[in-house]
């Protein structure tokens, strides 16, 4: 049977800290649950976001049993279960791992994989990522060593179109048009060149790698490294390859400065069924919308908050489409909720200054240049990537900056005043410079 744990604080962190850690990973799962201001929360680890329909079922099953009958989706393509009770961990494990959803009890918070959504979909990608999601889950849950990676720990596996990969994930693995990999060991233009088969393998020992690096420091990711030991992590890593018995070269290769998210709508390539791209305004899925996504095919749900529905009959596209429509979701470009994303914020979160989900539903307009992320606090759960307007509520009122990768240019501080602050947050996403 599988071993519940009891809700446990989270120490409070800022997206942007880089530093030693003195006491344990308290990042919360599904055995170890975190109390919250509205009741426990489980974050349920989806390599790749990938959910069959029987696994969606138990999801809801578990919202609606234990939970506030909600399913919130991570920017990490995880789910979130909130509002249960502290004491349901026993039932919420048998329910999902009769699910399949925890294959290994010892490793379910470092399953922390986000892949190319719409890999083998369209015919941008260079390789169908599939099977290395399937291998690499393997290896992780098969391994004794990485039961001692951090909850924040993160593998990216991109199909050569770049979106993940600009994620700043620990390690990522990325498919080249000649059936090579490249490994990506923190966030540095270096990478090694491998055999496309050998990718899962040679990420597991990179795995290995950092965790000998970070022994010392108590590292959580490769960028909480000690200079030194990041400088010096790729060139080890090629060592261990070698090693191991893999072809290894060094190559050269920016990470993409932004991560394009797949645009709302159908996704036709070279299959008969067609793909349905969906966004989901502030991550936040009711049951009938849940039902509606699941209902329709197999499920990848995206590092921005979104799903991809798999396998859709084309005679069904239509109808699909404006049904989801209907149910509030985004399903085509214009919708003023693109790109606008926010954290729990209050009366769900503790350290939360303000009702920043209710502050950026009453700010919806016209659809922005930008993204924008409303927080609750300066530690801004969830925060997207690359260029974004960052809207932060303070005791001084909600500060509005415009962040590019790690400069961050501030433009206003709106106080008591929403007309002001929605004018003020509409003209940032639309602006051309900062």
């Amino acid at each position: 049977m599988l071993a519940a744990m009891s809700a446990s604080p989270i120490s409070p962190r800022s997206p942007g800290d880089s530093c030693a850690r003195s006491s344990p990973d308290a990042c919360p799962g599904t055995l170890r649950l975190h109390r919250a201001d509205d009741g426990a929360l489980a974050r349920v680890r989806i390599p790749g976001g990938v959910l069959t329909a029987a696994r969606a079922d138990a999801l809801l099953e578990a919202a609606l049993r234990l939970g506030d009958g909600e399913l919130h989706l991570t920017s990490r393509g995880n789910v979130q279960l909130r509002g249960l009770d502290p004491d349901c961990g026993a039932e919420l494990a048998r329910l999902l791992g009769g699910a399949g959803l925890l294959p290994s009890e010892r490793h379910e918070r470092v399953r922390n994989v986000v892949a190319s959504p719409l890999s083998g979909l369209d015919t941008l990608g260079s390789a169908d990522i599939g099977p290395w999601l399937a291998e690499l889950d393997r290896l992780v849950c098969a391994s004794d060593r990485t039961t001692a990676l951090s909850g924040r720990f993160l593998f990216a596996l991109d199909d050569g179109r770049g979106d993940v990969d600009a994620l700043g994930a620990d390690l990522a693995l990325l498919a080249r048009a000649d059936g090579s990999a490249m490994l990506r060991v923190g966030d540095t233009d270096t990478v090694l060149r491998v055999p496309a088969a050998d990718g899962p393998r040679a990420v597991l020992l990179a795995a290995g790698a950092f965790l000998d690096a970070a022994r010392d420091s108590g590292a959580w990711r490769v960028k909480d490294l000690p200079a030194d030991a990041a400088a010096t992590l790729p060139g080890e890593v090629s060592r261990r390859l070698r090693n191991a018995g893999i072809t290894v070269a060094p190559a050269s290769l920016p990470r993409p400065p932004e991560a394009c998210p797949p645009a709302p709508g159908p996704v036709r390539g070279n299959r008969r069924e067609v793909a349905l791209s969906v966004g989901v305004p502030l991550g936040r899925l009711d049951r009938e919308q849940w039902r509606l996504l699941s209902g329709a095919g197999e499920l990848r749900l995206t590092p921005w908050r979104g799903a991809v529905v798999t396998g859709a009959a084309p005679d069904r596209v239509d109808g699909l489409l404006r049904s989801l429509s209907e149910a509030g979701l985004i399903v085509g470009p214009g919708s003023p909720w693109a790109g606008v994303g926010a954290c729990v914020g209050q009366p769900g979160c503790a350290k939360s200054l303000a009702d920043v989900r209710a502050q950026a539903g009453a700010a919806v307009g016209p659809a922005g240049r930008l993204p924008v992320y409303w927080s609750g606090c300066e530690r801004r759960c969830g925060h997207p990537h690359g260029e974004w307007i960052d809207v932060v509520a303070t005791p001084e009122g909600h500060r509005i900056s415009h962040v590019r990768g790690d400069r961050t240019t501030a433009a206003a501080t709106i106080r008591d005043n929403p007309a002001a602050l929605a004018a003020a947050v509409a003209a940032a996403r639309n602006a051309r410079t900062a």
